[in-house]
């Protein structure tokens, strides 16, 4: 079984190379040494090399990861190119994590960077367990379900992540999450009969806190009563997301700019049978073609930072489903499952 990232062994025992604390210096005046020896070691796939995927790949890379695997059995079209800045434009028609290869390892030599192009289905736990966090983009609910259930069984860190247009999502499967959280204290330091003066005092403490399955976004309720009293305050992006991963489940392919009038008609059926009467608008519905690169760059981006706040163990992951809002241009965070 793999090793659960919180407890992977070597972590103390590694050290960098004097190229290393050259090249990571200002992230370990960041974040320290131990969790720039963490980053060290970590193995990480990203599978789905779309644009999200080239955002959360540059991410991972420039902080110092052991390795990452480039997964991906599509090819490179045109609508990449709304994005995808890893695969280069001659490069239409091959296979996108091939393509994005030769740019991914330039950003930094010292991570061992490579491709694999075999259908995801076809992987089994024997491919997952090489991994402490598995990011998966680009795929039906069914799919992302039998991922969880074995990255689980397998105490490896999992992420389900989409975007589309503008609006964008990602869920986190993180089992039991061990971190290390900083308490602030104000500690008095000035003599008596001297103006009070304070100093801030910062205690590590140790935390842990459960994360539910990818299974419990499945179940959720967009109709609960709890859920639609938070509608006004952070829209309707629940709805959206639902509403977009039944349309892929339903036509196998996602809406498409080719055929945008008609898959905006589909659209609005699917929301108006899973959500009556919903804060959804049509305008909304408009937003969802492409992924476009600031929607890409904003979600591949806090993707990357919560997959290096779980490596490096320091910092509280958000718990659990984080929706970029196509409207207002604005991120929020959902505890989906939570009790």
């Amino acid at each position: 079984m793999k090793m659960d990232v919180d407890n992977k062994p070597g972590d103390a025992g590694v050290e960098l190379t004097e190229a290393e604390n050259e090249l990571y210096d200002r992230q370990i005046r960041l974040w320290g040494l131990e969790s720039q020896k963490r980053l060290r070691t970590a193995n990480i796939l990203i599978s789905g090399l779309n644009g999200l995927g080239a955002e959360i790949t540059k991410n991972i890379i420039l902080s110092g990861v052991n390795l990452v695997k480039l997964h991906d059995e599509q090819l490179v079209s045109e609508a990449d190119f709304c994005s995808q800045f890893l695969a280069p434009r001659e490069s239409l028609g091959s296979n996108r994590a091939e393509a994005s290869l030769t740019r991914a390892r330039a950003l930094n030599p010292m991570v061992d960077i490579s491709a694999d192009t075999e259908p995801l289905k076809e992987k089994t736990a024997d491919f997952f367990r090489q991994f402490d966090v598995v990011v998966i983009n680009g795929q039906s609910n069914e799919e992302l379900l039998r991922i969880d259930g074995i990255c689980r069984e397998l105490g490896v860190r999992f992420y389900a992540t989409d975007v589309w247009g503008m609006f964008g999502f990602y869920f986190a499967s993180l089992q039991k999450h061990s971190y290390v959280e900083d308490t602030f204290k104000y500690k008095l330091i000035s003599k008596p009969n001297e103006k009070q003066k304070f100093e801030t005092v910062a205690t590590p403490v140790q935390r842990e806190v459960e994360y539910p399955a990818y299974s419990s976004w499945i179940d959720f309720d967009l109709n609960a009563a709890t859920y639609q009293r938070k509608l006004k305050k952070d829209g309707p992006g629940i709805i959206l997301l639902r509403v977009l991963q039944s349309f892929r489940s339903q036509h196998n392919r996602d809406p498409s700019y080719k055929t945008r009038d008609a898959d905006i008609e589909l659209l609005q059926k699917i929301r108006d049978e899973l959500a009556p009467n919903s804060a959804l608008s049509n305008d909304a519905l408009g937003l969802l073609f492409a992924q476009i690169s600031p929607a890409a760059a904003v979600v591949g981006g806090v993707v990357a930072q919560e997959v290096i706040k779980v490596v490096t163990k320091m910092e509280a992951p958000h718990r659990n489903l984080f929706l970029f809002n196509p409207e207002t241009c604005m991120g929020y965070v959902e505890s989906v499952g939570v009790n």
